[in-house]
C-alpha cells in the first residue's frame, strides 16, 4: 500500500519537472521566433498602379529578385520610379527572413492592393515600396511607436538618461559594425537601470550612411519622447530605423553590457 502510493507523488514531480522544463525551452525559443505583424501604410498620395502597367511588371520583377536573395537579411534597390527595400532584424537572417518577406508582401498586397507606394513592419522585418527614388534618404514621415501599458513610476528623469545613453551607445555600436558596408547597422545589449536589466536593440536600414543612421535615431527619439520616457517598454520604428527597450530579453542573445 504504501509502496505504490508513494511512486504516484514520484510521478508527479517528474511531469512538473518536465513541464517547467518545456515552458522554459519554449519561453527561450519564442524570443527569436515570434514574427509579429506590428504596422502598415499605404502611401495613398502616391497613387495606384493598373494592371499589366509598366510599374507592375517592374515590381515584379523586383519581387522575384528579392524572393531569390532574401536569406541575406536585406536587399534594396531604386530608379527613378521605383525603389525597394527589404530589412530583416539583425538576428533573423536566413530562412526567417525569407519566411518575414513572403509574409510581409503577402499582406501589403491584401492590405494595400494597387497602391504604388507602401510599408509593412513585422517583428523581424520591414518590407517597403515606393513609387520614388529613396534609397539612402531619410524617411521622416513613415514612422510610429508602441510602448508598454505600464508606466515606469520613480525617478523619471534618470530613467530618461539611461535609455538615451543606451540608445547612443548602441547606435555607436551598430555604426562600428557596418565599417565595410557589408553588415548591416544592428547592435543588441543591456545595461542595468536602478537594479534592473534594461535590454535594448538598435538598427537602421543598410541602404543609409553612418551619419543618417545617427539622425534617424536622434530624430525618432526626439520626436517620440513622449512615448519613451516613463514607460516600462517601449520601441520606435520608422522606414530608416529603429530602436527597443524592454525590462526583460525580447532577442534570443542580449549578449553586451552597454
Amino acid at each position: 500500500m504504501y509502496s505504490s502510493s508513494s511512486t504516484v507523488p514520484k510521478r508527479v514531480i517528474l511531469i512538473h519537472v518536465l513541464a517547467i522544463q518545456l515552458l522554459l525551452i519554449n519561453s527561450e525559443l519564442s524570443l527569436n521566433t515570434t514574427n509579429a505583424y506590428l504596422n502598415h501604410k499605404c502611401l495613398v498620395s502616391q497613387g495606384k498602379y493598373k494592371p499589366g502597367s509598366k510599374y507592375e511588371q517592374r515590381l515584379k520583377f523586383i519581387i522575384k529578385r528579392f524572393y531569390s536573395v532574401s536569406n541575406k537579411g536585406y536587399q534594396g534597390f531604386g530608379d527613378s520610379t521605383l525603389s525597394a527595400i527589404i530589412q530583416c532584424r539583425g538576428d533573423s537572417y536566413g530562412p526567417k527572413c525569407h519566411d518575414c518577406f513572403a509574409t510581409a508582401f503577402a499582406a501589403l498586397r491584401r492590405r494595400c492592393p494597387w497602391y504604388k507606394g507602401r510599408i509593412i513592419w513585422y517583428d523581424q522585418c520591414l518590407l517597403s515600396i515606393d513609387a520614388k527614388y529613396s534609397i539612402g534618404q531619410i524617411d521622416y514621415n513613415n514612422n510610429f511607436c508602441m510602448s508598454n501599458a505600464k508606466k515606469l513610476g520613480g525617478d523619471t528623469l534618470a530613467f530618461i538618461t539611461t535609455w538615451n545613453t543606451f540608445m547612443d551607445n548602441l547606435t555607436t555600436l551598430a555604426v562600428d559594425n557596418n565599417t565595410n558596408k557589408l553588415t548591416p547597422f544592428y547592435s543588441a545589449g543591456k545595461t542595468w537601470f536602478k537594479g534592473d536589466m534594461l535590454y535594448g536593440m538598435v538598427q537602421c536600414t543598410i541602404d543609409l550612411d553612418p551619419k543618417a543612421c545617427w539622425e534617424c535615431m536622434v530624430f525618432n527619439s526626439i520626436h517620440f519622447q513622449h512615448c519613451l520616457n516613463d514607460k516600462r517598454g517601449a520601441r520606435f520604428m520608422s522606414r530608416s530605423c529603429t530602436f527597443r527597450f524592454e525590462f526583460y530579453p525580447f532577442l534570443a542573445k542580449h549578449v553586451q553590457n552597454i
